[in-house]
């Protein structure tokens, strides 16, 4: 891999026209904007308006090697007009964002530009301070340091719980704060976020782990485990039930 150096905004999009011609296999290609872009973390954007293709790369990767921005080009382009991304490509770019000094500085990105919007952790039926501290004594023997905790702003069955390890925080979709859900469903969800604070996300490869045979074992461990996976499973229906509507084939 060659020697990282500043890319401008001009050598980003030959980049990407290089890209366009590989993938399109024609020397006709619409017109390319691209620009380093100040996220939070290392999203990147592409767009097709007006016949010409718009990018935004995250100004993380602004001293990368040619081959790495080559290989997001790729990635973005395949993404844009539906294809399957070239797993070289897809190798190429995960091993370099993998790398701990990248990592270190998409963190350090998040952390300065990236922000969060929180309620209180005192929902109208659990407590999830409460909560926290009960399964922290159960299962954990009380060493987990408790992260910010909050109930989500509005209600998300498609996804019931996160925790963020860059900002220390662990937050719980409001659909779980109801009399109609048992304490256990909801208490279950929440310990698998504090799972996450005991076992980290770990590199493997081309690959992050979140959930490895360790993290499974604990998950396990719950004593209601089956049951509230059952709960839960029927809460987030009605989410698998759109999914599957969209999936479905136009009949004639």
């Amino acid at each position: 891999m060659s020697e990282p150096r500043s890319v401008s905004h001009q050598g980003l999009e030959s980049i990407f026209a290089a890209a366009l011609r590989a993938i399109r296999k024609s020397a006709e290609i619409p017109p390319v904007h691209a620009r380093f872009y100040p996220y939070a973390g290392l999203s990147s954007t592409i767009r097709l308006r007006e016949g010409r293709v718009y990018v935004r790369v995250s100004d993380i990767l602004e001293e990368s090697p040619p081959e790495v921005l080559y290989a997001l080009a790729c990635i973005l382009i395949c993404k844009l007009y539906r294809r399957k991304s070239p797993e070289e490509q897809l190798r190429v770019y995960r091993e370099y964002t993998l790398r701990p000094a990248v990592s270190n500085l998409s963190d350090l990105a998040r952390r300065r530009r990236g922000f969060k919007v929180f309620t209180s952790p005192r929902g109208t039926t659990y407590d999830l301070t409460e909560s926290f501290d009960h399964l922290n004594a159960r299962y954990f023997e009380g060493h987990l340091e408790r992260p910010r905790l909050s109930w989500s702003p509005g209600i998300s069955r498609r996804v019931l719980g996160h925790h963020d390890h860059v900002h220390g925080t662990i937050v719980v979709s409001r659909v779980l704060d109801s009399q109609k859900i048992p304490r256990f469903v909801f208490e279950f969800v929440l310990y698998h976020e504090m799972l996450h604070i005991k076992h980290p996300p770990r590199h493997q490869g081309n690959r992050t782990i979140y959930h490895g045979p360790e993290f499974r074992e604990d998950e396990r461990r719950y004593e209601r485990f089956k049951e509230a996976g059952q709960w839960l499973s029927e809460i987030a229906a009605p989410v698998r039930r759109r999914r599957k509507r969209r999936r479905a084939p136009a009949r004639r």
